[in-house]
Protein backbone atom coordinates (compact mmCIF):
# COMPACT_ATOMS: atom_id res chain seq x y z
CA UNK A 1 0.00 0.00 0.00
CA UNK A 2 3.07 2.42 0.88
CA UNK A 3 5.31 1.37 -2.15
CA UNK A 4 6.56 3.36 -4.82
CA UNK A 5 3.83 4.41 -7.45
CA UNK A 6 1.03 3.54 -5.16
CA UNK A 7 -1.58 5.66 -3.71
CA UNK A 8 -0.15 5.84 -0.26
CA UNK A 9 3.56 6.25 -1.00
CA UNK A 10 5.80 7.19 1.75
CA UNK A 11 9.02 9.25 1.90
CA UNK A 12 11.33 10.10 4.94
CA UNK A 13 11.22 14.00 5.72
CA UNK A 14 13.06 15.50 8.62
CA UNK A 15 10.48 17.82 10.76
CA UNK A 16 11.77 20.08 13.60
CA UNK A 17 15.25 17.64 13.52
CA UNK A 18 13.29 14.31 13.41
CA UNK A 19 12.91 12.18 10.92
CA UNK A 20 8.75 11.11 10.26
CA UNK A 21 6.67 9.33 7.21
CA UNK A 22 5.36 11.37 4.95
CA UNK A 23 2.40 10.66 2.04
CA UNK A 24 4.16 11.55 -1.49
CA UNK A 25 0.53 11.88 -2.83
CA UNK A 26 -0.78 14.00 -0.01
CA UNK A 27 -2.62 17.89 -0.53
CA UNK A 28 0.26 20.09 0.69
CA UNK A 29 -2.29 21.84 3.13
CA UNK A 30 -5.70 21.42 4.36
CA UNK A 31 -7.01 24.58 2.66
CA UNK A 32 -5.87 22.46 -0.99
CA UNK A 33 -7.37 19.92 0.55
CA UNK A 34 -11.14 21.17 0.83
CA UNK A 35 -10.93 22.95 -2.69
CA UNK A 36 -9.76 19.66 -4.37
CA UNK A 37 -12.93 18.14 -2.80
CA UNK A 38 -15.51 20.98 -3.95
CA UNK A 39 -18.43 19.67 -5.92
CA UNK A 40 -22.12 19.73 -5.95
CA UNK A 41 -23.00 16.29 -3.49
CA UNK A 42 -24.40 17.15 -0.27
CA UNK A 43 -21.95 17.93 2.61
CA UNK A 44 -23.52 19.22 6.02
CA UNK A 45 -27.50 18.71 6.95
CA UNK A 46 -28.36 20.14 9.42
CA UNK A 47 -31.88 20.05 10.57
CA UNK A 48 -34.10 21.12 7.35
CA UNK A 49 -30.84 22.93 5.70
CA UNK A 50 -28.56 21.34 2.97
CA UNK A 51 -25.31 22.67 1.62
CA UNK A 52 -23.22 21.10 -1.21
CA UNK A 53 -19.37 21.16 -1.09
CA UNK A 54 -19.51 23.96 -3.28
CA UNK A 55 -21.57 26.14 -1.46
CA UNK A 56 -20.02 25.93 1.71
CA UNK A 57 -16.89 26.73 -0.03
CA UNK A 58 -18.57 29.96 -1.68
CA UNK A 59 -19.78 31.01 1.88
CA UNK A 60 -16.09 30.22 3.33
CA UNK A 61 -14.55 32.65 0.14
CA UNK A 62 -16.92 35.44 1.08
CA UNK A 63 -16.03 34.94 5.00
CA UNK A 64 -12.01 34.68 4.02
CA UNK A 65 -12.58 37.67 2.09
CA UNK A 66 -14.01 39.94 4.90
CA UNK A 67 -11.51 38.81 7.42
CA UNK A 68 -8.76 39.91 5.67
CA UNK A 69 -10.49 42.96 4.38
CA UNK A 70 -12.47 44.69 7.17
CA UNK A 71 -10.81 42.48 10.50
CA UNK A 72 -7.11 42.96 8.94
CA UNK A 73 -6.67 38.72 9.41
CA UNK A 74 -2.91 37.91 8.31
CA UNK A 75 -1.31 34.82 7.98
CA UNK A 76 -0.55 33.30 11.79
CA UNK A 77 -3.33 35.53 13.56
CA UNK A 78 -5.50 33.67 15.86
CA UNK A 79 -9.73 33.69 15.11
CA UNK A 80 -11.86 31.86 17.36
CA UNK A 81 -14.66 29.71 16.37
CA UNK A 82 -17.45 29.53 19.52
CA UNK A 83 -20.44 27.68 18.71
CA UNK A 84 -22.57 24.69 18.57
CA UNK A 85 -22.32 22.30 15.32
CA UNK A 86 -24.16 25.06 13.04
CA UNK A 87 -22.84 24.64 9.40
CA UNK A 88 -21.17 28.44 10.29
CA UNK A 89 -18.60 26.22 11.86
CA UNK A 90 -16.83 24.53 9.18
CA UNK A 91 -17.53 27.41 6.94
CA UNK A 92 -15.42 29.57 9.64
CA UNK A 93 -13.26 26.73 9.83
CA UNK A 94 -12.98 26.76 5.82
CA UNK A 95 -12.29 30.76 5.40
CA UNK A 96 -9.53 30.41 8.29
CA UNK A 97 -7.58 28.22 7.52
CA UNK A 98 -7.49 29.37 3.58
CA UNK A 99 -5.98 32.58 4.84
CA UNK A 100 -3.57 31.45 6.70
CA UNK A 101 -5.00 32.10 9.90
CA UNK A 102 -4.92 29.93 13.24
CA UNK A 103 -8.33 28.50 14.09
CA UNK A 104 -8.90 28.49 18.09
CA UNK A 105 -11.68 26.06 18.70
CA UNK A 106 -13.31 27.31 21.76
CA UNK A 107 -15.04 24.53 23.73
CA UNK A 108 -18.84 25.42 23.61
CA UNK A 109 -19.47 25.04 27.29
CA UNK A 110 -16.83 27.08 28.94
CA UNK A 111 -18.03 29.56 30.96
CA UNK A 112 -17.02 33.10 31.22
CA UNK A 113 -14.02 32.96 32.91
CA UNK A 114 -12.55 30.02 30.86
CA UNK A 115 -13.80 31.92 27.71
CA UNK A 116 -11.88 35.04 28.98
CA UNK A 117 -8.87 32.59 29.36
CA UNK A 118 -8.76 30.85 26.34
CA UNK A 119 -8.88 33.94 23.89
CA UNK A 120 -6.42 36.03 25.71
CA UNK A 121 -4.20 33.41 26.00
CA UNK A 122 -4.25 33.05 22.40
CA UNK A 123 -3.50 36.76 21.59
CA UNK A 124 -7.31 35.81 19.20
CA UNK A 125 -8.15 38.65 16.89
CA UNK A 126 -11.61 38.03 16.07
CA UNK A 127 -14.08 35.78 17.61
CA UNK A 128 -16.77 33.98 15.77
CA UNK A 129 -19.51 32.84 18.31
CA UNK A 130 -23.28 31.83 18.42
CA UNK A 131 -25.92 33.42 21.24
CA UNK A 132 -24.42 31.42 24.29
CA UNK A 133 -20.94 32.00 23.85
CA UNK A 134 -21.77 35.95 22.95
CA UNK A 135 -23.85 36.62 25.51
CA UNK A 136 -20.85 35.25 27.86
CA UNK A 137 -18.06 36.68 26.02
CA UNK A 138 -19.98 40.46 26.47
CA UNK A 139 -21.10 39.88 29.96
CA UNK A 140 -17.23 39.62 30.80
CA UNK A 141 -15.81 43.39 31.19
CA UNK A 142 -11.98 41.87 30.47
CA UNK A 143 -13.09 41.36 26.71
CA UNK A 144 -14.45 44.60 25.75
CA UNK A 145 -11.95 45.09 23.08
CA UNK A 146 -12.50 41.78 21.10
CA UNK A 147 -13.46 41.82 17.95
CA UNK A 148 -16.94 39.72 17.48
CA UNK A 149 -18.90 38.09 14.47
CA UNK A 150 -22.24 36.81 15.48
CA UNK A 151 -24.09 33.65 14.60
CA UNK A 152 -27.48 32.97 14.61
CA UNK A 153 -27.83 35.39 17.39
CA UNK A 154 -29.97 38.70 18.34
CA UNK A 155 -28.84 42.15 17.11
CA UNK A 156 -25.94 43.28 19.45
CA UNK A 157 -24.44 46.48 18.89
CA UNK A 158 -20.76 45.17 19.74
CA UNK A 159 -21.13 42.20 17.38
CA UNK A 160 -21.25 41.78 13.74
CA UNK A 161 -23.52 39.26 12.08
CA UNK A 162 -22.09 36.92 10.17
CA UNK A 163 -24.72 36.26 7.36
CA UNK A 164 -23.70 39.64 5.08
CA UNK A 165 -20.28 38.37 5.63
CA UNK A 166 -21.37 34.91 3.69
CA UNK A 167 -23.39 36.78 0.67
CA UNK A 168 -20.29 38.19 -1.45
CA UNK A 169 -19.80 36.32 -4.71
CA UNK A 170 -15.76 35.79 -4.67
CA UNK A 171 -13.00 33.39 -5.18
CA UNK A 172 -11.34 32.34 -2.15
CA UNK A 173 -8.63 35.09 -1.23
CA UNK A 174 -4.99 33.36 -2.41
CA UNK A 175 -2.32 33.11 0.35
CA UNK A 176 0.93 31.24 0.38
CA UNK A 177 1.35 29.06 2.75
CA UNK A 178 3.49 25.81 3.83
CA UNK A 179 2.44 22.28 4.86
CA UNK A 180 4.39 23.14 8.62
CA UNK A 181 2.26 26.24 9.32
CA UNK A 182 -0.02 25.97 12.14
CA UNK A 183 -3.43 25.67 11.39
CA UNK A 184 -5.35 25.06 14.33
CA UNK A 185 -5.70 25.28 18.49
CA UNK A 186 -7.57 22.78 20.18
CA UNK A 187 -8.37 22.77 24.01
CA UNK A 188 -7.02 19.62 26.52
CA UNK A 189 -7.19 19.64 30.03
CA UNK A 190 -3.72 19.32 31.38
CA UNK A 191 -2.58 18.39 34.69
CA UNK A 192 -1.62 21.28 35.75
CA UNK A 193 -3.19 25.01 35.58
CA UNK A 194 -5.30 25.96 32.83
CA UNK A 195 -6.62 24.13 29.52
CA UNK A 196 -3.75 24.00 27.45
CA UNK A 197 -3.70 24.34 23.56
CA UNK A 198 -2.60 21.74 21.55
CA UNK A 199 -1.17 23.52 17.97
CA UNK A 200 -1.43 21.48 15.06
CA UNK A 201 -0.04 22.24 11.63
CA UNK A 202 -1.11 21.52 8.44
CA UNK A 203 0.94 18.25 7.98
CA UNK A 204 -0.17 17.37 11.39
CA UNK A 205 -3.53 17.48 10.41
CA UNK A 206 -3.25 15.53 7.15
CA UNK A 207 -1.09 12.93 8.10
CA UNK A 208 -4.21 11.61 10.46
CA UNK A 209 -6.51 11.92 7.96
CA UNK A 210 -4.42 10.21 5.34
CA UNK A 211 -3.33 7.80 7.72
CA UNK A 212 -7.04 6.52 8.75
CA UNK A 213 -7.96 5.97 4.93
CA UNK A 214 -4.75 3.78 4.55
CA UNK A 215 -5.48 1.91 7.75
CA UNK A 216 -9.12 2.15 5.96
CA UNK A 217 -7.56 0.68 3.08
CA UNK A 218 -5.63 -1.83 4.40
CA UNK A 219 -8.72 -3.67 6.22
CA UNK A 220 -10.97 -3.30 3.43
CA UNK A 221 -8.20 -5.16 1.75
CA UNK A 222 -7.70 -7.61 4.46
CA UNK A 223 -11.50 -8.21 4.78
CA UNK A 224 -11.83 -9.54 0.95
CA UNK A 225 -9.32 -12.49 2.07
CA UNK A 226 -11.32 -13.25 4.96
CA UNK A 227 -15.25 -14.61 5.66
CA UNK A 228 -17.22 -11.88 8.05
CA UNK A 229 -20.52 -12.48 9.46
CA UNK A 230 -21.17 -8.92 8.80
CA UNK A 231 -21.86 -7.88 5.15
CA UNK A 232 -24.41 -4.95 5.19
CA UNK A 233 -27.10 -5.63 2.34
CA UNK A 234 -27.60 -2.16 1.08
CA UNK A 235 -25.83 0.12 -0.54
CA UNK A 236 -26.14 3.94 0.54
CA UNK A 237 -24.21 7.45 0.31
CA UNK A 238 -21.37 7.58 2.11
CA UNK A 239 -22.85 9.69 5.25
CA UNK A 240 -21.76 10.24 8.81
CA UNK A 241 -23.41 11.60 11.88
CA UNK A 242 -22.04 14.61 13.80
CA UNK A 243 -23.23 14.05 17.09
CA UNK A 244 -19.91 15.21 18.64
CA UNK A 245 -18.91 18.60 19.22
CA UNK A 246 -16.72 20.23 16.59
CA UNK A 247 -14.53 21.87 19.20
CA UNK A 248 -13.63 17.91 19.61
CA UNK A 249 -10.59 16.57 18.18
CA UNK A 250 -12.81 13.07 16.99
CA UNK A 251 -15.98 15.56 15.84
CA UNK A 252 -13.28 17.96 14.13
CA UNK A 253 -11.05 15.31 12.32
CA UNK A 254 -12.70 11.93 12.56
CA UNK A 255 -16.05 13.00 11.42
CA UNK A 256 -16.09 16.69 9.70
CA UNK A 257 -12.39 16.79 8.49
CA UNK A 258 -12.15 13.31 7.02
CA UNK A 259 -15.36 13.48 5.46
CA UNK A 260 -13.88 16.03 2.37
CA UNK A 261 -12.15 13.68 1.11
CA UNK A 262 -14.75 10.79 1.09
CA UNK A 263 -17.06 13.29 -0.57
CA UNK A 264 -19.26 12.15 2.51
CA UNK A 265 -22.09 13.56 3.66
CA UNK A 266 -22.16 15.08 7.31
CA UNK A 267 -25.10 15.11 9.42
CA UNK A 268 -24.94 17.23 12.20
CA UNK A 269 -27.01 17.88 15.41
CA UNK A 270 -27.46 20.57 17.94
CA UNK A 271 -26.76 18.49 20.69
CA UNK A 272 -26.43 14.92 21.49
CA UNK A 273 -29.97 13.34 22.10
CA UNK A 274 -30.02 9.47 21.40
CA UNK A 275 -33.35 9.29 20.27
CA UNK A 276 -33.01 11.89 17.61
CA UNK A 277 -29.88 10.06 16.25
CA UNK A 278 -31.46 6.72 15.77
CA UNK A 279 -34.47 9.41 13.73
CA UNK A 280 -31.22 10.78 11.68
CA UNK A 281 -29.87 7.45 11.23
CA UNK A 282 -33.01 5.65 9.69
CA UNK A 283 -34.17 9.33 7.49
CA UNK A 284 -30.92 10.01 6.22
CA UNK A 285 -29.54 6.37 5.90
CA UNK A 286 -26.59 7.05 7.89
CA UNK A 287 -24.00 4.10 7.39
CA UNK A 288 -20.91 5.36 10.05
CA UNK A 289 -20.96 6.75 13.53
CA UNK A 290 -17.96 7.66 16.15
CA UNK A 291 -18.72 8.56 19.31
CA UNK A 292 -17.48 8.27 22.99
CA UNK A 293 -19.01 5.31 25.01
CA UNK A 294 -21.58 7.31 26.46
CA UNK A 295 -22.99 8.04 22.70
CA UNK A 296 -22.69 4.94 21.36
CA UNK A 297 -24.05 3.02 24.55
CA UNK A 298 -26.85 5.70 24.42
CA UNK A 299 -27.52 4.75 20.67
CA UNK A 300 -27.42 1.42 21.20
CA UNK A 301 -30.24 1.44 23.86
CA UNK A 302 -32.28 3.89 21.58
CA UNK A 303 -32.32 1.46 18.64
CA UNK A 304 -33.44 -1.49 21.11
CA UNK A 305 -36.50 1.16 22.58
CA UNK A 306 -37.65 2.35 19.25
CA UNK A 307 -37.28 -0.16 16.86
CA UNK A 308 -36.08 2.42 14.37
CA UNK A 309 -34.36 1.20 11.27
CA UNK A 310 -30.53 1.67 11.64
CA UNK A 311 -29.67 -1.17 9.33
CA UNK A 312 -27.79 1.75 6.93
CA UNK A 313 -25.33 1.35 9.61
CA UNK A 314 -21.86 -0.29 8.94
CA UNK A 315 -19.41 1.32 11.79
CA UNK A 316 -19.99 1.96 15.15
CA UNK A 317 -16.84 3.22 16.06
CA UNK A 318 -15.39 5.28 19.52
CA UNK A 319 -12.77 6.52 21.28
CA UNK A 320 -12.19 8.91 24.22
CA UNK A 321 -12.29 6.44 27.21
CA UNK A 322 -13.34 2.77 26.94
CA UNK A 323 -15.63 0.53 26.80
CA UNK A 324 -17.44 -1.55 28.90
CA UNK A 325 -17.08 -5.11 27.94
CA UNK A 326 -20.57 -5.78 27.76
CA UNK A 327 -21.33 -2.50 25.44
CA UNK A 328 -18.71 -3.68 23.32
CA UNK A 329 -21.04 -7.42 23.00
CA UNK A 330 -24.12 -5.46 22.69
CA UNK A 331 -23.04 -3.32 20.33
CA UNK A 332 -22.28 -6.14 17.92
CA UNK A 333 -25.91 -7.88 18.67
CA UNK A 334 -27.81 -4.55 18.13
CA UNK A 335 -26.22 -2.97 15.09
CA UNK A 336 -26.84 -6.00 12.68
CA UNK A 337 -24.53 -4.59 9.48
CA UNK A 338 -22.20 -2.80 11.35
CA UNK A 339 -18.95 -3.94 13.01
CA UNK A 340 -17.74 -2.04 16.35
CA UNK A 341 -14.61 -0.39 16.71
CA UNK A 342 -12.52 2.04 19.03
CA UNK A 343 -9.69 3.45 19.16
CA UNK A 344 -6.90 5.88 20.96
CA UNK A 345 -5.62 8.77 20.15
CA UNK A 346 -5.42 12.09 21.94
CA UNK A 347 -5.93 16.02 21.21
CA UNK A 348 -2.06 16.02 20.91
CA UNK A 349 -2.02 13.24 18.24
CA UNK A 350 -4.82 14.57 15.98
CA UNK A 351 -7.04 11.53 17.33
CA UNK A 352 -4.99 8.73 15.43
CA UNK A 353 -2.86 6.53 17.47
CA UNK A 354 -4.37 2.59 17.69
CA UNK A 355 -7.56 1.44 16.30
CA UNK A 356 -9.13 -2.32 16.41
CA UNK A 357 -13.05 -3.35 15.13
CA UNK A 358 -14.52 -6.42 14.58
CA UNK A 359 -13.31 -9.93 15.54
CA UNK A 360 -9.95 -8.55 16.82
CA UNK A 361 -12.35 -6.34 19.18
CA UNK A 362 -15.09 -8.91 20.10
CA UNK A 363 -11.82 -10.92 21.17
CA UNK A 364 -10.04 -7.95 23.08
CA UNK A 365 -12.67 -5.88 24.03
CA UNK A 366 -9.82 -4.47 26.65
CA UNK A 367 -7.41 -3.46 24.21
CA UNK A 368 -7.29 -0.33 21.88
CA UNK A 369 -5.70 -2.37 18.85
CA UNK A 370 -2.79 -1.79 16.71
CA UNK A 371 -0.96 1.18 16.13
CA UNK A 372 -1.39 3.27 13.01
CA UNK A 373 1.15 2.56 9.77
CA UNK A 374 2.22 5.89 10.45
CA UNK A 375 3.02 6.14 14.05
CA UNK A 376 5.23 4.12 16.59
CA UNK A 377 4.67 3.64 20.47
CA UNK A 378 6.80 2.64 23.13
CA UNK A 379 6.40 2.16 26.28
CA UNK A 380 9.01 3.06 29.16
CA UNK A 381 10.35 2.79 32.70
CA UNK A 382 10.39 5.53 35.58
CA UNK A 383 14.09 6.07 33.79
CA UNK A 384 12.90 6.35 30.30
CA UNK A 385 14.22 2.84 29.38
CA UNK A 386 12.16 1.04 26.75
CA UNK A 387 9.97 -2.25 27.77
CA UNK A 388 9.57 -5.47 25.75
CA UNK A 389 6.04 -6.92 25.40
CA UNK A 390 3.55 -7.00 27.96
CA UNK A 391 5.41 -4.79 30.63
CA UNK A 392 3.53 -2.06 32.25
CA UNK A 393 5.10 1.40 31.92
CA UNK A 394 4.04 5.38 30.80
CA UNK A 395 2.89 4.72 26.70
CA UNK A 396 5.16 6.90 24.51
CA UNK A 397 4.42 7.86 20.90
CA UNK A 398 5.86 9.77 18.24
CA UNK A 399 4.95 10.30 14.62
CA UNK A 400 3.84 13.01 11.44
CA UNK A 401 0.60 13.57 13.45
CA UNK A 402 1.82 14.63 16.77
CA UNK A 403 1.57 18.24 17.70
CA UNK A 404 5.21 20.09 17.88
CA UNK A 405 4.10 22.17 20.84
CA UNK A 406 1.96 23.98 23.41
CA UNK A 407 0.42 27.39 23.02
CA UNK A 408 2.67 29.60 25.37
CA UNK A 409 2.89 26.87 27.61
CA UNK A 410 7.25 26.51 28.54
CA UNK A 411 5.68 24.42 31.32
CA UNK A 412 4.99 21.30 29.16
CA UNK A 413 8.18 21.49 27.49
CA UNK A 414 8.84 17.95 29.70
CA UNK A 415 6.18 16.55 27.83
CA UNK A 416 8.44 16.13 24.17
CA UNK A 417 11.45 14.52 24.19
CA UNK A 418 14.56 13.48 22.51
CA UNK A 419 14.21 11.66 18.16
CA UNK A 420 10.50 13.27 18.09
CA UNK A 421 8.90 10.50 21.18
CA UNK A 422 5.91 12.53 23.07
CA UNK A 423 4.81 11.52 26.59
CA UNK A 424 1.01 10.79 26.57
CA UNK A 425 1.00 10.60 30.69
CA UNK A 426 -0.99 6.69 30.43
CA UNK A 427 0.09 3.50 31.83
CA UNK A 428 -0.23 0.95 29.17
CA UNK A 429 1.35 -2.23 27.91
CA UNK A 430 1.77 -3.93 24.36
CA UNK A 431 1.23 -7.52 23.92
CA UNK A 432 3.43 -9.80 21.68
CA UNK A 433 1.03 -9.12 18.68
CA UNK A 434 1.18 -5.20 18.98
CA UNK A 435 -2.06 -5.04 20.79
CA UNK A 436 -2.62 -1.46 23.29
CA UNK A 437 -3.64 -2.23 26.32
CA UNK A 438 -3.95 0.86 28.43
CA UNK A 439 -4.17 0.70 32.06
CA UNK A 440 -3.97 3.77 34.21
CA UNK A 441 -3.22 7.70 34.03
CA UNK A 442 -0.16 9.11 35.41
CA UNK A 443 -1.18 12.26 35.10
CA UNK A 444 -3.82 14.24 37.14
CA UNK A 445 -6.73 13.64 34.53
CA UNK A 446 -10.39 12.80 34.67
CA UNK A 447 -11.92 11.51 31.10
CA UNK A 448 -15.59 12.21 31.61
CA UNK A 449 -17.84 11.01 28.35
CA UNK A 450 -14.45 12.24 26.03
CA UNK A 451 -13.83 15.35 27.77
CA UNK A 452 -10.66 15.66 29.73
CA UNK A 453 -10.39 17.47 32.70
CA UNK A 454 -7.80 18.74 34.86
CA UNK A 455 -7.95 17.77 38.43
CA UNK A 456 -5.82 21.00 39.60
CA UNK A 457 -7.60 23.06 37.57
CA UNK A 458 -11.31 21.82 39.33
CA UNK A 459 -9.06 22.02 42.80
CA UNK A 460 -7.71 25.31 42.40
CA UNK A 461 -11.74 26.78 41.98
CA UNK A 462 -12.70 25.09 45.03
CA UNK A 463 -9.71 26.76 47.04
CA UNK A 464 -11.57 30.03 46.43
CA UNK A 465 -14.07 29.62 48.06
CA UNK A 466 -14.93 30.55 51.69
CA UNK A 467 -13.88 28.19 54.02
CA UNK A 468 -12.16 25.75 52.40
CA UNK A 469 -8.38 25.07 53.76
CA UNK A 470 -8.01 21.61 51.03
CA UNK A 471 -9.52 20.52 48.21
CA UNK A 472 -8.98 17.10 46.61
CA UNK A 473 -9.88 16.12 43.21
CA UNK A 474 -10.43 12.74 41.26
CA UNK A 475 -12.59 10.70 39.09
CA UNK A 476 -14.96 7.98 40.50
CA UNK A 477 -15.97 5.55 37.85
CA UNK A 478 -19.60 5.74 36.37
CA UNK A 479 -21.39 3.49 34.07
CA UNK A 480 -22.54 5.84 31.40
CA UNK A 481 -19.72 8.31 31.09
CA UNK A 482 -17.18 6.05 32.57
CA UNK A 483 -15.80 8.56 34.99
CA UNK A 484 -17.35 11.59 36.78
CA UNK A 485 -15.73 13.97 38.32
CA UNK A 486 -15.59 14.13 42.69
CA UNK A 487 -13.86 16.05 45.52
CA UNK A 488 -13.10 15.60 49.20
CA UNK A 489 -12.60 19.04 50.90
CA UNK A 490 -11.57 20.30 54.30
CA UNK A 491 -13.13 23.52 55.71
CA UNK A 492 -12.76 25.54 58.77
CA UNK A 493 -16.42 25.93 58.71
CA UNK A 494 -19.92 23.65 57.62
CA UNK A 495 -20.28 23.81 53.71
CA UNK A 496 -23.40 24.32 51.51
CA UNK A 497 -22.50 21.76 49.17
CA UNK A 498 -25.01 22.86 46.90
CA UNK A 499 -24.46 26.20 47.42
CA UNK A 500 -20.73 25.48 46.34
CA UNK A 501 -21.59 23.73 43.66
CA UNK A 502 -23.79 26.78 42.23
CA UNK A 503 -20.89 29.18 42.94
CA UNK A 504 -18.62 26.80 41.13
CA UNK A 505 -20.83 27.54 37.89
CA UNK A 506 -19.19 31.43 37.05
CA UNK A 507 -16.07 29.60 37.29
CA UNK A 508 -16.25 25.99 35.27
CA UNK A 509 -18.04 24.14 32.71
CA UNK A 510 -21.12 22.32 33.73
CA UNK A 511 -19.09 19.18 33.04
CA UNK A 512 -15.96 19.93 35.41
CA UNK A 513 -18.25 20.51 38.75
CA UNK A 514 -17.92 17.93 41.04
CA UNK A 515 -21.33 15.80 41.28
CA UNK A 516 -20.12 14.25 44.63
CA UNK A 517 -18.95 16.42 47.49
CA UNK A 518 -17.39 14.36 50.42
CA UNK A 519 -16.26 16.63 53.11
CA UNK A 520 -13.77 15.78 55.99
CA UNK A 521 -13.72 16.84 59.51
CA UNK A 522 -9.89 16.65 59.43
CA UNK A 523 -6.90 17.77 57.26
CA UNK A 524 -6.51 15.52 54.08
CA UNK A 525 -3.94 12.45 54.13
CA UNK A 526 -0.88 12.56 52.92
CA UNK A 527 1.50 10.84 51.76
CA UNK A 528 5.92 10.76 53.10
CA UNK A 529 6.54 13.71 50.70
CA UNK A 530 3.27 16.24 52.03
CA UNK A 531 1.49 15.86 48.94
CA UNK A 532 -2.28 15.15 49.49
CA UNK A 533 -2.62 11.27 49.44
CA UNK A 534 -5.14 11.50 46.14
CA UNK A 535 -5.12 7.63 45.55
CA UNK A 536 -5.89 6.96 49.37
CA UNK A 537 -8.77 9.46 49.51
CA UNK A 538 -10.37 8.41 46.36
CA UNK A 539 -10.23 4.69 47.11
CA UNK A 540 -12.28 5.45 50.26
CA UNK A 541 -15.11 7.90 48.31
CA UNK A 542 -15.44 5.07 46.00
CA UNK A 543 -15.79 2.36 48.33
CA UNK A 544 -18.84 4.93 50.38
CA UNK A 545 -20.50 5.76 47.16
CA UNK A 546 -20.44 1.78 46.24
CA UNK A 547 -22.12 1.16 49.78
CA UNK A 548 -24.79 3.73 48.90
CA UNK A 549 -25.52 2.07 45.78
CA UNK A 550 -26.01 -1.37 47.33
Amino acid sequence: MTARGEQFELQDITINGNVCKWFVNAPSTLPQMIKESISDQTFYVYKTERYTFNEMYQRASSLAAELIEKYGISPGDRVAIGMRNYPEWPIAFTAITSIGGIVVALNAWWESDELEYGLNHTGTKVAIVDQERLDRIIGNDRLNEMHLISVRSEPEERAQPIEPLLSRKVDMPEVELGPDDDAVILFTSGSTGHPKGSVSTHRNILASLLSWELDLTCMAVLKGRTKSKKNGSKAYTDSTLLGMPLFHVNGLLAVLLASYRKQRKVVAMYKWDPMRAVELVEREKIISFVGTPAMTGDIMLAAQDTGHDVGSLLAVGGGGAARAESQVKGLDDTFKNAKPGTAWGMTETNSIGTSIVGDDYLSRPSSSGRVSAVLELGVVDDGGNFLPSGERGELLIRGTSVIHKYWERPDSIDDFLEDGWFRTGDIAYIDKEGFLYVVDRLKQIIIRGGENIGCSEVESALAGYPSIIEACVYGVPDERLGEEVAATIYADNQVDVAALQESLKSKLANFKIPKYVRISETPLARIASGKIDKKSIQKEHVLELDTKKT
